[in-house]
């Protein structure tokens, strides 16, 4: 099976389609290169490898520098970068990609099947985040020659999920580099050398991030941009003045407040651009804790269900910048997404009957048990959905004590000490179940493991589904597997999905070329100008 440049299932139902009627496409060569782009970042990651980290707070600076075999596309499904095009065996044991040739690293050094071969079998698969799930039966990388690799599998690996896991989890890393020593100790980790249309050039911690132009870019013409700068501006109100007076361009993932998305539309040269991100669509989630006896019972979690208003998260706290979800599988993932599932409707009164019917009737205080709730501290929203959780389950007897911690405190108390009954998730969804969904139910992961399965729910039924799904070969036969792991998580509600967002783009009128792929605030940006 060749997958290059073609619409395939899954990513014609999120990447392959009509351009958006929200990207601005500029006139024939109009494009003009030169010029600074001033971005605002919000944090500054410990580590800029998006080989080891693949998230999108390391994306957004290191896709620039570093690059993967393929990015999203809106007309074709993928865009070929570092590779060519690829091939799945019909048998699912082996993927053959035919790299791009004359590219160089920007230290000089040729890129080469064995700069591949390296960061699939050394980071990938050993140490990266989510590559540790999909190319966990990776064998071996054959290199027949210098612009050819071949993936090897001791079992079935899918095509399909391999040729969607190609954007955001093959970064390839220099073989040269990082060959020696302690690959998650190497200085490149902070100061990244890639093969991108960017070169990193400085930082100044708590100040900024400095790309300049790589001259040497494989791809003739491009970049457009000198230079990107990212400045450190970690206070959302600071960003939207930034914006406002000209001193940043541009902020993505929704850094600025929400509430201050009108004014700055309606700020002569500014724009509010609300996609770019399809790639990358969010889930808030109630995540629930099946340790405690009480949140074990299913009916318990239906009540909880029952108790939320999700269309009250989508219009005040989202401010309609999001839409009710029925499941963990995005509705814009169409070729995954199945809404034949068990939903939960706005319904106090339901969850109270199923409370009393639980054995859990409300006491003389009208409080029927106690939970903790923790709200990720990464969102406002998702700070502001923990607010508004507590209030909603207290309607119904369910007295809640908030709880909240920094980033690496809340990792720490939900994933490693299982020090929680609810808290407020965000999962994000990665082009396929098996990269970014099934690591939400598969049972037995190991303690420490963020972003995934530390409920203490164990299905040997979803287990078996979750299994199949990461063999199974032909993709008609994948999408129906996943369907039925959907309709079993919505009948016993592992975890509660309450909405899915994506984020949206505001930058002056000048930026051109902006949100023009599914992914692109962590994508290249080699076809980003400035209108002079």
């Amino acid at each position: 099976m060749t997958f290059a440049l073609s619409r395939r299932t899954l990513l014609a139902s999120t990447a392959a389609v009509a351009l958006p009627s929200w990207l601005r496409v500029p006139a024939a060569f109009a494009q003009t290169k030169g010029g600074t782009l001033v971005v605002a970042a919000d944090t500054e990651p410990r580590s800029l490898n998006p080989a080891i980290v693949a998230s999108n707070g390391v994306f957004y600076v290191a896709s620039k520098v570093v690059e993967p075999l393929a990015e999203m596309d809106y007309q074709t499904g993928l865009r070929p970068l570092l590779a060519r095009s690829w091939d799945a065996s019909d048998d699912g044991l082996s993927f053959t990609i035919h790299l791009r040739e004359g590219v160089t690293w920007h230290d000089g050094e040729p890129f080469t099947a064995a700069d591949v071969a390296f960061s699939a079998m050394e980071v990938w698969k050993p140490l990266q985040n989510l590559g540790r799930v999909v190319f966990k039966d990776l064998e071996t990388v054959d290199t027949p020659d210098d612009h050819t690799a071949i993936l090897r599998f001791a079992v079935p690996t899918p095509g399909q999920l391999i040729e969607n896991a190609l954007p955001a989890l093959t970064s390839v890393l220099p073989k040269h580099v990082y060959a020696d020593g302690d690959i998650a100790e190497n200085p490149a980790n902070l100061e990244p050398i890639g093969t991108g249309p960017f070169k990193f050039a400085e930082h100044k911690p708590g100040e900024f991030y400095r790309l300049v132009r790589n001259e040497d870019y494989w791809e003739e013409g491009k970049p457009y941009l000198d230079e990107i700068v990212y400045r450190v501006l970690p206070d959302a109100s600071a960003k939207s003045a930034a914006i406002e007076t000209g001193e940043i361009d541009l902020t993505a993932f929704s850094a600025v407040p929400l509430t201050d998305l009108a004014r700055l539309e309606a700020t002569d040269g500014v724009t509010v651009i609300p996609g770019g991100y399809e790639g990358i669509t969010y889930d808030l989630t109630v995540e629930i804790n099946h340790r405690n006896p009480i949140l074990a019972n299913v009916d318990v979690r239906k009540a909880i269900a029952h108790a939320i208003d999700r269309n009250f998260i989508v219009d005040v706290i989202f401010l309609g910048y999001a839409r009710a979800a029925t499941g963990l599988v995005p509705a814009s993932a169409e070729a995954f997404y199945t809404d034949d599932v068990t939903l939960y409707d706005f319904d106090p009164a339901a969850a109270e009957a199923l409370l009393d019917e639980a054995g859990y009737p409300r006491g003389s205080d009208g409080t029927r048990f106690s939970v903790s709730l923790r709200p990720a501290p990464w969102f406002n929203e998702s700070r502001a959905a923990g607010d508004y959780v507590k209030q909603a389950l207290q309607r119904v007897g369910i007295a809640v004590e908030l709880v909240s911690a920094d980033p690496g405190g809340h990792i720490k108390a939900v994933y490693t000490d299982h020090d929680f009954d609810l808290a407020i998730g965000t999962p994000v969804w990665r082009n396929d179940p098996a990269i970014s969904t099934t690591v939400l139910y598969q049972g037995g992961l190991p303690p420490g493991v963020p972003f995934a399965n530390q409920y203490g729910y164990d299905s040997a039924e979803m287990n078996e589904l979750i299994a199949a799904g990461a063999s199974e070969v032909d993709p008609a036969a994948r999408v129906a597997i996943y369907a039925d792991m959907q309709r079993l998580a919505a009948d016993e509600l592992p975890l509660l999905p309450l909405v899915e967002f994506t984020f949206t783009t505001v930058a002056r009128e000048r930026v051109q070329n902006v949100a023009n792929n599914p992914r692109w605030a962590t994508s290249g940006w080699a076809d980003v100008w400035l209108d002079a």
